[in-house]
């Protein structure tokens, strides 16, 4: 087919006689020099007239408005004024320590049964004495005399604590009679006021006054060297819960409740707000340092943050963060918002700096924002309506504790705590599980104080022990079984469970018939030959042995011990506050166990007479 021949192109074009054709206008900018760097730069010459075009064709008016170019806030805050641990009598609230020490600080243990421990911390009180005592004289063979470390006698068996253990038995002998406990001075002093560091010394009468003034410096020293509650009573801890337990107030009225705390993290979502309480009740001092101003001026700062994408053009981003390999499944509703915010929405946000002291709650009442257009939006806060309103949207929210109507609170809370705590080793470290076929629940003492200060695994110290006792016994063994009449034997008790297993046993809770409560209870050392009594294992934990050294039971919530058993430990705690203080304490923590197990303990059976035990 031969090609048409078109003798006028304008013509044609007009009247559409070829609809195939079409012509194209381009217009280009022509460049008066070989650099490109600046066309490609695509500056702008007047961006009032883009805002004008913007503001034309209506864009200020749907989700991609103005940005904001100032911007006022108004809020209200309120200083922590009191602090109350574990339902017990309120306090002020103390601005000088940490609030996770102020919650989880636990009494340090010098005395298990009848025997002393934590002999490291005594000695480091015995030398600090004798440095402040310098200035004083050398009247170290009195205070050791007075003050000393005391070796028991491993023929006994209350001696079982040192002597079982050989390594701790060689540190208490190297330091007794040549040593001071500075803990038995610090004690004695504290026990009545009319105690005196120079009683029962050779420090002349002239030299008193600075004695005492040199005791009170000593026990300052030791007080400000390990955080412990002045009232071991009035502790944060709950032994039933194996948790803590505290409140905390702000001037206004408003109460901020931890029921279940053992995470070892202390952060606002622990807290939840108690709408029934109306303060704690206590007159606190006036608090130092001022609250902000109600209302503050701001200019915005466009939101950054690494990976995300740019929105100015002929921009190469650095690849750091790819949205493009994140894959959510159909309900991650967390990472589908993060992909949302990071980009669809990511350059609509503004920062607006806002500075608060801890230890206060804030409310923002609103934020007034001026765009660059000049028009002024009031915006409150995304979460406020009804507490019990379940189409309300909200998050990092304060919960409202109880299930009456009421206003969602939207403070924000900025606690007085640390962002970081170096912990040390577990110095006690419980394993509680289900035995499902004993029918009841294992306090396994997995890690455990020795008298010297160090800590040792459960297993090894109660095989320590039981090898002590049974060396006892064959030293001075008890009368020979009588022979056996049959081949079999009934045995009330087979008891092969390490002496590191404490047993819980379920009881009926006061005055109910249904509910049960695990308690504390006792194995007995059974050893072949042995004359003496029988005596109990007892745990050497202090988080089992709560209330045994005063004759009390203890009691554990069955709850808090659930299929999955529960681990829990105790360690030092170390960090530093304000003006560099260091603050050390001793601290628990509760998590998850791994599951059940089982003991080997049974009760009432027939046995070979040849194997039962005697």
């Amino acid at each position: 087919m031969p090609e048409p021949v078109i003798g006028n192109i304008e013509r044609a074009l007009l009247e559409r006689r070829f609809p195939t054709i079409t012509v194209w206008n381009r217009l280009e900018g022509r460049p008066r020099t070989a650099d490109f760097d600046r066309a490609l730069r695509a500056e702008i010459r007047d961006p009032l007239w883009m805002l004008t075009k913007q503001w034309q064709m209506g864009e200020f008016r749907g989700d991609d408005a103005g940005s904001p170019a100032f911007a006022k806030i108004h809020v209200a805050s309120a200083r922590f004024d009191g602090y109350r641990p574990a339902g017990h009598a309120p306090r002020p609230f103390d601005e000088n320590t940490p609030l996770e020490a102020q919650v989880e600080q636990q009494p340090l243990v010098f005395e298990r049964g009848e025997q002393a421990i934590a002999l490291d911390i005594r000695l480091l009180m015995g030398r600090q004495w004798f440095k402040l005592l310098r200035s004083i004289g050398d009247f170290r063979n009195e205070f050791v005399a007075n003050y000393g470390i005391d070796l028991p006698d491993p023929s006994q068996q209350e001696a079982a604590e040192v002597s079982a253990h050989s390594d701790v038995w060689q540190r208490v002998a190297a330091v007794a009679g040549r040593a001071m406990d500075g803990y038995r001075l610090y004690r004695y002093l504290l026990d009545d006021p009319a105690h005196h560091a120079y009683d029962d010394t050779t420090i002349p009468s002239g030299r008193h006054a600075d004695v005492d003034v040199l005791a009170e410096r000593f026990v300052q020293w030791f007080q400000d060297l390990f955080l412990q509650p002045a009232d071991p009573e009035q502790r944060a801890w709950r032994p039933r819960y194996l948790e803590y337990q505290f409140a905390v107030s702000a001037s206004g009225g408003s109460v901020l409740t931890a029921e279940e705390y053992h995470h070892g993290r202390l952060d606002w979502y622990n807290l939840d707000v108690s709408a029934g309480e109306d303060g704690l009740g206590v007159s606190a001092p006036s608090p130092s340092g001022a609250l902000p101003p109600p209302t503050q001026s701001f200019l915005p700062a466009p939101l950054s943050f690494e990976g995300m994408p740019h929105s100015r053009w002929w921009t190469f981003e650095e690849s750091r963060t790819n949205f493009g390999d994140v894959n959510p499944g159909t309900t991650d509703l967390a990472k589908l918002l993060l992909i949302e915010f990071g980009l669809v929405y990511a350059n609509d946000w503004f920062l607006f700096p806002l500075t608060l002291p801890t230890g206060t709650t804030t409310r923002v009442r609103g934020l007034a924002i001026t765009n660059v257009f000049g028009e002024r939006v009031w915006v409150e806060a995304a979460g406020r309506g009804q507490d019990e309103d379940w189409q309300r949207w909200s998050m990092y929210t304060l919960a409202m504790r109880g299930d009456e109507d009421l206003a969602e609170d939207t403070r924000f809370l900025l606690l007085p705590t640390v962002p970081k705590i170096q912990q040390g080793q577990p110095l006690e470290d419980v394993l509680l599980i289900r035995d499902e076929m004993a029918n009841m629940v294992w306090g396994i003492e997995t890690r455990v104080p020795l008298p010297d200060g160090r800590s040792k695994p459960g297993l090894e110290a109660a095989i320590d022990r039981r090898r002590f006792h049974e060396r006892l016994v064959t030293e001075n063994p008890g009368p020979p079984p009588p022979e056996p009449a049959a081949p079999m034997r009934y045995q009330v008790m087979a008891n092969h469970v390490p002496e590191n297993w404490i047993p819980f046993i379920p009881v009926h809770v006061p005055n109910d018939n249904r509910e049960i409560q695990l308690q504390r209870a006792a194995l007995p050392r059974l050893i072949a030959r042995d004359p003496a009594p029988m005596t109990k294992v007892r745990p050497l934990t202090a988080l089992l042995r709560e209330g045994l050294d005063r004759g009390q039971p203890y009691f554990v919530h069955e709850e808090e011990v659930p299929p999955a058993g529960a681990h829990v430990r105790q360690a030092y705690q170390r960090t530093r506050w304000y003006q560099g203080r260091v603050v050390v304490w001793l601290g628990a923590q509760k998590q998850t166990g791994r599951g059940g197990g089982a003991s080997g303990l049974r009760f009432d059976y027939l046995a070979p007479a040849a194997d039962a035990l005697p």
